[in-house]
């Protein structure tokens, strides 16, 4: 079962607010994905280490949160084993992993996203978009490899951190965490380091991050690379210690057209405080314009064409005045149900907040549909 601290809902203070959510993989295993932001969906495959709630409180992620939402609607989930979603897990492989990514997408309601793979979530977003062409608009790679294994000086450097983290993942002490938090951010303060330091404890435990690890030596997406149809970016650190900047060369190398921006830092995760993150920010966001453009309603089209039939009429109800447990039962829905609705189409929508309700049915009623 999944560890949970506090009221997992509501991060504190600003980020827009995030709505945790539930969705089951094809294996059964429960996994929680998160919502926040407004703009064109972005959908997150992130690194082994996180937390949906615990990720807003700390000074290595909030920003990223933060910056990210300010420009996107945010989709990101925690893994299987990891965070909110469950601990119990058997299989790890990355066709389970690419799985789950399937079932948060389908889960959500999201038509096409632009999707992004950062560090080990980087094979899990080149696999799922060599299978779905149709659903990623763009993709961008941060942090990541195709194969994490490729010398035998890789293969004996996974084998000594997945012995590290059988002996001292789960101890009260951080010394033998701070290893892995030195070669995630090595320029970060003290206090930075600290927060990582109980991100690794508190994420998961330590039969799963050494399983994990073990099957971060399998994977080798090499052959998909040349079948990426869709833009991509990749942005990776030079001096990064966790995952090699050649690396990052082979990758965009091999994909048709990609981009390749070197980030002028030594630190896996890229903090607030250092220029890569602001030159991180602005390539993102640069990159992804076109799906910002396309998500603007004109005067004449709005950007209706991805909602169900059961989302439309459901919008459709709340311009008509109807709260949710009148829209739930004038369609014989339950009013969970009808929030689920109302979310999908929010999201597709590109609004969010208190304000999403109001700007989705002003929309409707502008354009005569209601």
């Amino acid at each position: 079962m999944p560890r949970q601290v506090g009221n997992a809902g509501a991060p504190p203070g600003g980020g827009g607010g995030q709505e945790i959510r539930f969705c089951r993989a094809p294996d059964g295993v429960r996994l929680a994905y998160a919502i926040h932001g407004q703009g064109p969906p972005l959908v997150i495959d992130s690194c082994w280490l996180s937390h949906l709630q615990f990720d807003w409180q700390s000074p290595v992620w909030r920003h990223f949160l933060e910056d990210l939402g300010a420009r996107f609607t945010v989709i990101r989930y925690d893994e299987r084993g990891y965070g909110l979603s469950d601990w119990e897990i058997e299989d790890y492989s990355l066709e389970a992993r690419v799985a789950d990514l399937e079932a948060v997408v389908e889960a959500a309601g999201l038509g096409r996203f632009a999707l992004v793979g950062m560090s080990q979530g980087g094979p899990v977003a080149i696999k799922y978009t060599a299978a779905h062409p149709d659903r990623v608009t763009r993709l961008i790679l941060s942090g990541t490899w195709a194969s994490a294994a490729r010398t035998p000086e890789d293969v004996e450097l996974l084998e000594t951190l997945a012995s590290m983290i059988r002996v001292g993942w789960a101890r009260p002490d951080s010394l033998f965490r701070r290893v892995f938090t030195t070669m995630l951010i090595p320029g970060a303060s003290e206090e930075q380091m600290r927060w990582v330091d109980a991100l690794q404890r508190m994420s998961t435990s330590t039969e799963n991050a050494a399983a994990l690890c073990a099957e971060r030596q399998k994977v080798d997406v090499n052959d998909l690379l040349p079948a990426i149809a869709v833009p991509t970016l990749v942005l990776h650190s030079r001096d990064d210690a966790m995952a090699g900047f050649d690396e990052a060369r082979r990758v965009a190398s091999s994909i048709r057209g990609a981009s390749l921006v070197p980030l002028e830092s030594r630190n896996h995760i890229l903090l607030a405080d250092e220029p890569a993150w602001r030159v991180f920010l602005h390539e993102v966001a640069a990159f992804a314009e076109p799906d910002r453009a396309a998500a603007q309603p004109t005067a004449h089209q709005a950007p209706l064409a991805d909602l169900t039939e059961r989302e439309f009429e459901v919008l459709r109800l709340a311009a008509a005045g109807l709260d949710n447990s009148g829209i739930a039962g004038s369609l014989a829905l339950s009013v969970r149900t009808v929030e689920r609705h109302l979310s999908n189409a929010y999201l597709k929508l590109g609004v969010s907040g208190r304000a999403g309700r109001a700007a989705a049915v002003a929309d409707l009623v502008r354009r005569g549909l209601a």
